[in-house]
């Protein structure tokens, strides 16, 4: 590994990154490897994890926020709260036998927002999946592809690449077909929203989760105990990275004309809802894609203050909890594959 030359270089190479979101990849050009790399896997803070999940419902002007797996309270929270839902809201969407994949391996950062969005896909459709964990620094994990990004997903040994193409191409071949029930604009729709979560809503998230050092560093405390990090890197990650995001969440605020941050994230989340138009879902009594682009997008704050606040100070929390009993548990099937 390159060693990192302290927090002023660590630094220089972050602000020096150009960030690209084409498709729904996390790639970056230019700048130090290391730094560059830091920043790739860590400008969104994480994921779902598979063992301890996190839940968000809104009670009056309070946020309950429980590890589901710690305590029993937290799982009693929860069971409340989806026999809430109303009746004609659906959970999971499982695929025929037949047109189940038998292999499914996921090549992630469990930072990256746009793996969420596929494992919020495989999640619904109740796909088996394993995870490969890739290292930021080596990416030793896909050096046998010439993507040399993430996500990547191998399906029954073919590559799939770029989040948006691989849902698209797993919905043409599970032959999953929302039915939204405004059916003669479903289509564009759903596009048009799931566009906007690649070209608007990642962009808000950034400069809101590494808003101040205390919440960059609540941010790292996750990334560096779940990410594929070496010894050393993990404590670069946490103390230089966590002050390197704070700066360069800065110049993402800049570049996306954000003045407030809190408020851009209030407003994406409300923007959101109104888009609902008092529909459980935008698909309807059913989560369509856009829908669970969105809720993918959104998994990596759930327990961060950033997101605490958007679920406090906006009305998005009643969606979630209904997306968080729609999709249901992970059907990751490993922690990790070799």
């Amino acid at each position: 590994m390159r060693r990192v030359g302290g927090l002023v270089a660590l630094r220089r190479a972050a602000e020096g990154v150009a960030t690209s979101f084409k498709g729904g990849a996390t790639s970056f050009k230019g700048g130090d490897v290391v730094g560059n790399r830091l920043v790739q896997a860590t400008l969104y803070s994480t994921s779902n994890n598979t063992f301890t999940r996190h839940h968000w419902f809104a009670n009056g002007n309070k946020l309950v926020d429980q590890p589901a797996t710690h305590t029993v309270a937290g799982t009693m929270l929860f069971s409340v709260a989806a026999s809430a839902v109303s009746d004609d809201v659906h959970a999971k969407e499982p695929v025929q036998p037949k047109l189940r994949p038998n292999d499914v391996v996921l090549y992630q950062y469990e930072a990256c927002p746009f793996c969420n969005k596929v494992k919020a896909f495989l999640d619904y459709y109740d796909i088996p999946y394993k995870v490969v964990e890739v290292n930021p620094i080596s990416k030793k994990e896909i050096k046998w592809s010439d993507y040399n990004k993430v996500p990547i997903l191998m399906v029954d040994g073919e590559q799939m690449v770029d989040s948006s193409e691989i849902i698209d191409e797993l919905s043409k071949r599970i032959g999953s077909r929302v039915q939204a029930d405004n059916l003669l604009d479903e289509a564009g729709e759903e596009n048009k929203w799931r566009g906007w979560v690649d070209n608007h809503l990642v962009h808000v998230l950034s400069p809101n989760i590494y808003r101040s050092t205390s919440e960059a560093l609540e941010s790292f405390d996750y990334i560096t105990s779940h990410g594929n990090f070496s010894f050393t890197e993990r404590i670069v990650a946490k103390y230089a990275g966590a002050a390197a995001m704070y700066f360069v969440s800065k110049k993402l605020k800049k570049r996306h004309n954000i003045t407030d941050e809190r408020a851009a994230l209030y407003g994406a989340a409300e923007t959101w809802v109104d888009a609902l138009k008092g529909r459980n879902f935008l698909g309807g009594s059913k989560p369509n894609l856009a829908d669970l682009a969105v809720f993918g997008v959104l998994r990596p704050i759930r327990h961060l203050q950033s997101g605490k606040d958007m679920v406090e100070h906006t009305r998005i929390g009643d969606w979630y909890s209904q997306m968080e009993g729609a999709v249901g548990a992970s059907s990751r099937v490993e922690a990790q594959v070799a």
